[in-house]
Formats: C-alpha cells, structure tokens, sequence
C-alpha cells in the first residue's frame, strides 16, 4: 500500500531528526511550510526551548504584495537578523521533511545571505 504525503513527509522527518540535534551553542533552525505561509523557529533541543520564531504571518508583512519564494527568503533574513541579535552565529538546518527547493531553499539562502552559518 502506498505512503500518503503526509506519512511519506513524516517518514523523512523522522529520518532528518535521528541525526540533526540544536546544542545551546548550535540550535536547529526549522521550517514548516504551508498552503499560505512559511514558517521558522530555532529550537535547542538540550534545553527542549524555542529560542525565537519568525514567519510570513509577522506584522512587518502587512500590506506586502510579494510572491511566496520572496516571501520565504524575507522570512530567513528576519530570523537570522533576530538570531545575530541574540548571539547565534551558526545553527543546523532542519528542512523538516520538505524537499530543498523552492520556498525552503529561499528561505535557507536568505538566512546565509543575512549572515548565519550552515
């Protein structure tokens, strides 16, 4: 019996998961992407804390009319403006199941570009 995409997603989630681990040193920057929107937040996982969230929902978007790859590479800057302003100079990325194109890459290349390492 074939997967649906959703079991498929979480199968590879699980899978990305086993191995990537956010330390207080190196959290875990991770995605969810829907219809709509695109989501980020850095997760250290020691702690079992969410140090920061940002999405394309936030009130700095309001009034916007960008298309969702623009979108999402906004949303990687603002995390990684808000993430340099704690202190997070590199972090390990979880692309949560998604595949690495598209709205994901965009928003991975916009927080590179907005100075965090990965």
């Amino acid at each position: 019996m074939a997967l649906t995409k959703s079991e498929r997603r979480q199968r590879i989630k699980y899978r990305i998961r086993k191995t990537t681990k956010g330390s207080a040193e190196s959290p875990r920057l991770t995605v969810f992407r829907s219809n709509a929107a695109i989501y980020a937040q850095i997760i250290d996982d020691k702690a079992g804390k969410t140090l920061m969230a940002f999405g394309s929902n936030d009130k700095s978007f309001k009034g916007q009319k960008v298309s969702k790859s623009e979108q999402a590479k906004l949303v990687g800057k603002g995390i990684a403006e808000k993430a340099l302003a704690a202190g997070i100079k590199s972090i390990v990325f979880d692309r949560n199941g998604f595949l690495y194109h598209g709205r994901i890459k965009s928003l991975a290349d916009g927080a590179r570009e907005a100075g965090l390492n990965f």
